[in-house]
């Protein structure tokens, strides 16, 4: 593919990127059904861009105080897809390893219950499998490819909500907004834990009956049969 054609893809992701974080979505904005593609179709480094494009322009339009977790939070969501549409699991291993132990090294990853973040631990175990299904993505097989893309977004959306985790505790933006442990464990950090499950579900479904019609739509007109980067 063409240079030209590469920044035009890329531009297109960032925009609807961005158009798609404004409308007030379930749980968090539309974008989150967005990112998984974004991810596969653009890989690692572009999609990294365009996501953090995406989502600077959209809090740019509409602004909040949880900026910083978007900001920083969906691009790396997006590189994941891309790294592992790639088959390359050490890059996701690291972020994943080194969130997740900056979580349990902080007095409060040791307080709050374990079951708040039993999907960023699920997701954290298949990295390695789900990075060997990649592959599938860009093969002929329909039952493989759904199950590809099914492991690949439960994956990146995770690592979007792990980000927003770190963010949160070990980088002790809870101080920055002022918040005991007891409203960041039982107003924020536990409703949020259960919104999580719930948006990890809804990706799955939408990705099974939305994105895998449109990945396979998009795989074809652009004659994909590997992520841009």
């Amino acid at each position: 593919m063409r240079v030209t054609q590469r920044i035009a893809l890329t531009a297109v992701f960032a925009a609807l990127h961005a158009v798609l974080y404004l409308p007030e979505g379930p749980w968090r904005s539309f974008v989150i059904y967005l990112m998984p593609i974004e991810g596969i179709v653009l890989g690692p480094s572009i999609g990294f861009a365009s996501a953090l494009i995406g989502s600077g322009i959209a809090r740019l339009i509409k602004p909040s105080i949880w900026w910083l977790f978007g900001l920083i939070a969906e691009p790396i969501g997006v590189a994941a897809a891309g790294f592992l549409a790639r088959g390359r699991w050490k890059e996701v291993q690291l972020i994943y390893g080194a969130m997740l132990s900056a979580y349990f090294l902080h007095p409060y990853g040791r307080m709050l219950p374990l079951w708040t973040v039993l999907d960023l631990l699920v997701a954290f175990a298949i990295v390695y499998p789900t990075s060997k299904t990649g592959r599938w993505i860009w093969m002929e097989h329909p039952e493989k490819f759904t199950a590809a893309l099914l492991l690949t977004a439960f994956v990146s959306t995770v690592a979007d909500s792990m980000t927003r985790v770190f963010i949160l505790i070990p980088c002790r933006y809870y101080e920055f907004l002022g918040l005991t442990y007891e409203a960041l464990a039982y107003e924020w950090f536990i409703p949020g834990a259960v919104g999580s499950y719930v948006e990890d579900f809804l990706v799955s479904v939408v990705t099974f009956i939305a994105g895998a019609p449109l990945l396979l739509g998009l795989k074809k007109v652009l004659k994909l049969n590997q992520p841009l980067s």
